[in-house]
């Protein structure tokens, strides 16, 4: 981190932020306390903090906080941070699984006392250090899986043109050939020429595959690592019986699926691991699928993913509805597979191959 490390520490009342705070600020320079809930979504957004504390007496409080932060604020998701919720000794099971979910990114057993005082410092200096990693990983890293994907998607094309080419070429020499000497002198020196550009652009191609080839290893490589950079969506529905319908109706395609219950988890998901398409159910317990799909817009890094709102009706209203929120696509249930894989292909060429 270039400048200070910005720590905002969460709770529900001072008692419970007051040591949390005092205790850190004997190791970083800017600490800042919310201790009301209702007002966690502009504190937040005026700190701008690189880690989040949430120090509540429950982990059922921690939990509404974030669900109230990352389904109120818009810059939440621009703003790249850590959460570390502080839990007791009886919370550690529960925390743990919510770590694995994405609803935090670590926890530090602090209540009712902690025998490890600088447990909970040497946290926050892993997450700084996770986001410096991030933060310097993540151009390379994109643009290796880019030029991949337009790699595997230019490579057909190539091919078919290529093919295309020398059947041409072929179908030259032959109408040359056939022609009586004098009328194919003309002809003959065009195909010379023709088949001269031929060379060169061998030629060419092979200087090409030279300079390329260990770019073309290391993409080869990252391929291999990331499972053929098999496209991720994110299907955000409260019916678990649809989740579980998706997951058996993309079963032997080539989509990663995740999925989230409510517009909360979806944000959290989405800034655990960013989806290539998103499918939007238009009824969620927290927020609409329209102004879930509506925030997403609003966030220019997430603006670019595509979405597909599903709904269970096809009224005229929803669908005009759904456009107007941003949704690129839109789909009924109950699941087509047809229909699904056809929508999915078209966003995301050979998803399901």
């Amino acid at each position: 981190m270039k400048d200070d490390p910005r720590i905002l520490v969460a709770a529900d009342t001072d008692l419970h932020a007051a040591p949390v705070a005092r205790r850190l600020a004997d190791t970083f320079a800017v600490v800042r306390v919310s201790t009301n809930p209702a007002n966690i979504v502009s504190e937040f957004e005026t700190c701008a903090p690189n880690v989040l504390v949430l120090a509540f007496d429950t982990l059922d409080g921690a939990k509404r906080c974030c669900d109230r932060l990352y389904g109120q604020s818009a810059l939440v998701h621009e703003t790249v941070h850590k959460t570390i919720v502080l839990c007791g000794p009886d919370d550690v099971r529960r925390v743990y699984d919510a770590c694995k979910e994405g609803t935090f990114d670590d926890y530090v057993v602090f209540w009712p006392a902690t025998s490890d005082g600088q447990r909970l410092a040497l946290a926050i200096d892993h997450a700084l250090h996770l986001l410096s990693n991030e933060a310097s990983d993540a151009p390379a890293a994109g643009r290796l899986a880019t030029y991949a994907r337009h790699l595997a998607t230019l490579e057909p094309t190539l091919e078919r043109y290529a093919h295309a080419f020398a059947a041409q070429v072929d179908r030259t020499h032959t109408a040359a050939a056939a022609m009586p000497y004098g009328s194919s002198d003309a002809l003959r020196e065009h195909v010379d020429r023709l088949g001269e550009s031929v060379d060169a652009l061998c030629r060419a191609a092979r200087a090409l595959a030279n300079a390329l080839g260990p770019q073309l290893a290391a993409t080869h490589a990252m391929n291999a690592i990331a499972g053929d950079l098999r496209p991720h969506v994110l299907a955000v529905d409260d019916d678990g019986f649809q989740r579980g319908a998706l997951e058996r109706l993309l079963a032997g395609t080539r989509v990663d699926l995740s999925c989230a219950s409510s517009g909360a988890q979806a944000f959290r998901a989405i800034r655990a691991r960013r989806p290539d398409l998103v499918l939007v159910d238009v009824d969620l317990p927290d927020v609409s699928g329209m102004e879930l799909t509506r925030r997403l817009k609003s966030v220019q890094p997430l603006a670019q993913i595509p979405i597909i709102m599903v709904t269970g009706e096809s009224r005229r209203a929803v669908v005009l509805e759904s456009v107007r929120a941003g949704a690129a696509d839109f789909m009924v249930k109950p699941f087509c597979r047809s229909t699904l894989l056809d929508k999915l292909e078209a966003f995301l060429p050979g998803a399901v191959l």
